[in-house]
């Protein structure tokens, strides 16, 4: 019994998953408005966006890197085409700029730091000064409002929650959180049962040893940030669709709850080793606190303080795990 728990403990997937658990219990016990259907329509609701996000930057920290400029490549790519949208473009166009602008952000990003060799925290630095900067510029420093109600283009948001009454679906479900776990199952059967994602492990592994045995490190180093840029994007539409506006100087501070969510489900910040399904947990258990909060009269913003400290747990579990590997 000692040994199984032992192993369940050193195994941080099945630690952020206990601790999901134990979080809603407590929730539940402490007050029964927890329990409620809105309460998990709401958790799902704030989750997706951010997982979105985590889901791709999961990718570039397995390859031992890290991407600050998600947060506002997100918010960028919607204002950009939000921008073009209000010029006349149809909504599926709409869709498929936004997915562009962040794919690019994404390649530049990997150009920077496998073909120019800068580092990841800098080169994505200078990406998320860029990304503000141009989201500015391009819609003059305006608010960006998406489609709404019975509008043109509207059609948009049931991809991410059922927004009209009358359908299979009862209004305000979060078709987003169904279409998060769907994605999150074919990225995390990318990451550990494709070529794709062994090397990009590989990368995280041992970088030199990567490219002695001829793979090309630098294809799958820039593709990781490719496949970040795409899912930053993704989620920018998530979160328009949910809040129906965009305004420049949102974004910041994004990439922080993504990439907390990342490490605290149990993938390393040294690279060569990480799980979407333990990235997805790792974001409810910072949403759950988020919403769980206010039903016991405890102020949102000590999210942040209780997740710091989850967030250095994690990361220390992280270290002795190596060490006990090596």
């Amino acid at each position: 019994m000692k040994d199984k728990l032992k192993k369940i403990f050193s195994n941080q997937q099945a630690v952020v998953v206990i601790a999901l658990i134990v979080i809603c219990a407590a929730f539940a016990m402490i007050t029964p408005k927890f329990m409620q259907p809105t309460t998990f329509t709401n958790i799902a609701k704030s989750a997706y966006y951010v997982a979105f996000m985590a889901i791709g930057v999961t990718f570039v920290i397995c390859t031992g890197g890290i991407d600050l400029s998600i947060g506002t490549v997100a918010i960028c790519s919607v204002l950009i085409s939000g921008t073009l949208m209000e010029a006349g473009l149809p909504m599926f166009w709409v869709i498929v700029v936004t997915l562009l602008v962040g794919s690019l952000f994404g390649l530049a990003n990997g150009i920077l730091v496998s073909k120019f060799g800068l580092p990841a925290f800098i080169a994505t630095l200078g990406t998320m000064m860029i990304s503000r900067g141009l989201g500015s510029i391009v819609s003059k420093t305006k608010t960006i409002s998406f489609p709404q109600g019975d509008s043109e283009g509207a059609w948009f948001r049931e991809l991410f929650m059922i927004t009209r009454e009358g359908g299979i679906l009862p209004k305000n479900f979060p078709t987003g959180f169904v279409l998060l776990v769907i994605l999150a199952v074919v990225m995390g059967i990318i990451l550990k049962r494709t070529k794709v994602g062994r090397y990009i492990l590989s990368i995280g592994s041992n970088k030199e040893a990567t490219r002695l045995s001829g793979i090309n490190v630098a294809k799958y180093e820039c593709l990781a940030y490719v496949i970040t840029g795409f899912f930053t994007a993704f989620a920018g539409l998530a979160y328009v669709a949910v809040f129906t506006t965009a305004q420049p100087n949102t974004g910041n501070g994004f990439e922080l709850d993504a990439i907390a969510g990342v490490v605290i489900g149990g993938t390393s910040l040294a690279g060569g080793s990480g799980s979407v399904f333990g990235t997805i947990i790792g974001v409810l258990i910072m949403t759950v606190l988020k919403i769980g909060f206010p039903y016991i009269g405890v102020q949102s913003h000590y999210q942040l303080f209780i997740t710091g400290f989850i967030l250095i747990f994690a990361v220390y579990m992280d270290i002795l795990n190596r060490k006990r590997k090596n």
